[in-house]
C-alpha cells in the first residue's frame, strides 16, 4: 500500500478491538474519536448488532446510524418505527434516545457518527459526485476498495478502513472503488466543532 499522507489517517476496522455496547446488546469498534479519550467531540465507530434489543443512550449527542451490510433493522422510537437497509440514507437522531432495535433478518454491521458540541453528517457516497470541503474534518468509510483522490493527491483505500483527515484544509474528495459499486457502499462523514 501506498504511504500515507502526515496528515491523513487510515484505520483498518480489523485492527480495531471490539467491545461490548453499554447495554450489552453488541460489540462496536471505535475507528475514531477526536480528541481522543473520553471528551471526544466527534466519534465514528463500527457496530456489529446480531440480536435485538435498545441501544445504549447518549444524552447530548447527535447521532447518526447507517447500514453497512446484512437485511437492516428496524428502529423503535417513540415516535414510531424506521426501517433501515444498506441502500437507504443515514438516519440522524438524537442519542438520548436509545431506540429499540428489531433486525429484519440476521445480523447488522452498522456506521455511526456521534457529535457532542459539533455538527457534521454522515452522507452515502454516490458514484462521480465529489464531496466539497464544507467541514473542518472529514473522513471517508468504505466496504469495498478503490481510491481516493484530492486534486493531484491520491491514495488506495482497502475495504473497511476508515480514512480521516482532522485537519480536513481545501479541496474536493473524491472516491473510485475498484469493483461494481453495487457490491458495496461507502460513506462520506463531515464535522465541525461548534464554538
Amino acid at each position: 500500500m501506498s504511504t500515507v499522507p502526515a496528515d491523513l489517517q487510515l484505520i483498518a476496522a480489523a485492527d480495531v478491538p471490539a467491545q461490548a455496547w453499554r447495554n450489552g446488546g453488541g460489540q462496536t469498534r471505535e475507528l475514531l474519536a477526536w480528541p481522543p479519550g473520553d471528551a471526544w467531540q466527534v466519534r465514528v465507530s463500527r457496530a456489529d448488532i446480531d440480536r435485538d434489543g435498545p441501544f445504549s443512550a447518549f444524552p447530548q449527542v447527535e447521532r447518526w446510524f447507517a447500514v453497512l451490510q446484512g437485511h437492516g433493522v428496524v428502529l423503535q422510537f417513540a415516535e414510531g418505527e424506521r426501517t433501515l437497509g444498506t441502500r437507504d440514507a443515514a438516519l440522524r437522531f438524537d442519542g438520548a434516545a436509545a431506540p429499540g432495535c428489531r433486525l429484519v433478518d440476521g445480523p447488522t454491521q452498522d456506521l455511526n457518527l456521534m457529535l457532542r458540541s459539533a455538527r457534521g453528517v454522515l452522507q452515502r457516497w454516490q458514484h462521480g459526485l465529489p464531496w466539497p470541503a464544507d467541514f473542518a474534518q472529514r473522513g471517508l468509510y468504505t466496504t469495498v476498495a478503490g481510491r481516493w483522490r484530492c486534486g493531484e493527491r491520491t491514495l488506495p483505500l482497502p475495504a473497511h478502513h476508515l480514512l480521516w483527515a482532522s485537519a480536513a484544509g481545501a479541496g474536493t474528495w473524491t472516491f473510485e472503488p475498484d469493483t461494481d459499486p453495487a457490491t458495496g457502499s461507502a460513506w462520506w462523514i463531515g464535522a465541525t466543532l461548534q464554538d
